[in-house]
């Protein structure tokens, strides 16, 4: 059985998987550890090329920017390697890709000088707009008052085009008087605990099941898996908008790491030709949003159901797919660092 994979509409490429920070929510397993393995230009150039015509701009227009529209350069931390992100703005703006930006955690910016100088050169590469990433788990790996930089000194040379994310987060450190970096542990003291939980955007998937479960085991309860299995995916497991190309070629439905729809540098024949269901078991469930068949199969294969349950249909997903990936090494689950980075 052959199914279609929608045209990518918008969506992120990730230049590596290396970051200054190893956050604890982190969807992609992203840290230090990892070998940095960045992007050939050569691959950059064969993915931006397919990508051009399919990447839609923001409702703006082209020069504007939205969280879910046009395509940012992501990682990992993307300006580890700012020679390369700036190869990377020159090619995609070659292409004419609508709706540009970039997305960072700030860390290196140290200084007005240093953070004006860089954006300076990446808008004159193409660059239309900036993401800053703002929230507890960051503030762990990066001092405040780079963040609080970024965002004065983006705003200044991107106006609107300058995004916060989340800028509830980035309100509540200003209202604490945050400047240095803070422990995850230090913050829930100063923060109103079920103002976290219920006022901010958190998805409980990738490394978050892993690492926040001591923290924050009071705020999000645990569920048996069969209340979760005939759960929807919520966005679909396959969507046209805010999918994800990492470094080693991989096309990532949506946030989902450590799986990949097929290889992103011959993405028009993965377009024209589907996914032969047949080749990819784990991922023929997911498509088919078989998540009862999935767990049954991973059972098969040696896997014991959590007790304890799980906090969402995501943490149960990526912890069948973990335990897949270490006995049979399936395919499509890749690339093998997500899952020997999760804890």
């Amino acid at each position: 059985m052959n199914i279609k994979i929608p045209l990518p509409a918008s969506g992120g490429l990730l230049l590596s998987y290396k970051c200054t920070a190893a956050c604890r929510h982190c969807m992609y397993a992203c840290s230090a550890k990892w070998k940095a393995d960045w992007i050939s230009e050569e691959d950059l150039v064969n993915i931006l090329s397919q990508l051009a015509g399919k990447i839609l701009p923001s409702p703006y227009g082209p020069d504007n920017i939205g969280l879910s529209h046009g395509l940012h350069f992501t990682g990992g931390e993307p300006f580890l390697n700012f020679e390369l992100l700036c190869n990377a703005l020159e090619i995609a703006s070659g292409f004419d890709i609508p709706s540009v930006f970039v997305e960072t955690n700030c860390f290196w910016c140290t200084n007005d000088e240093t953070t004006r100088e860089k954006l300076l050169t990446l808008r004159g590469k193409g660059l239309k707009g900036i993401m800053i990433s703002v929230n507890p788990f960051y503030l762990e790996y990066v001092p405040f008052e780079r963040t609080e930089r970024a965002v004065r000194i983006g705003t200044e040379l991107f106006g609107y085009n300058a995004i916060v994310y989340q800028v509830e987060y980035y309100r509540r450190f200003k209202a604490l008087g945050i400047q240095d970096k803070v422990s995850f542990d230090k913050y829930l003291q100063l923060e109103n605990r079920t103002d976290f939980a219920r006022n901010t955007e958190f998805f409980i998937m990738g490394r978050a099941p892993y690492r926040l479960t001591e923290e924050l085991a009071d705020l999000y309860p645990r569920y048996p898996a069969g209340s979760l299995v005939h759960m929807p995916c919520s966005p679909p497991f396959l969507r046209d908008w805010h999918n994800h190309f990492d470094n080693y070629g991989n096309f990532i439905p949506g946030f989902c790491g450590g799986i990949t729809l097929g290889d992103c540098r011959e993405l028009n024949d993965l377009l024209k030709n589907g996914i032969d269901l047949e080749e990819y078991p784990v991922l023929a469930y997911l498509i088919q949003d078989d998540m009862l068949g999935l767990l049954q199969f991973t059972v098969d294969r040696g896997y014991m159901v959590n007790g304890d349950g799980y906090y969402s249909k995501c943490h149960l997903c990526v912890d069948l797919r973990k335990h897949l990936n270490a006995v049979d090494g399936f395919k499509e689950l890749k690339p093998d660092g997500f899952y020997s980075n999760l804890a």
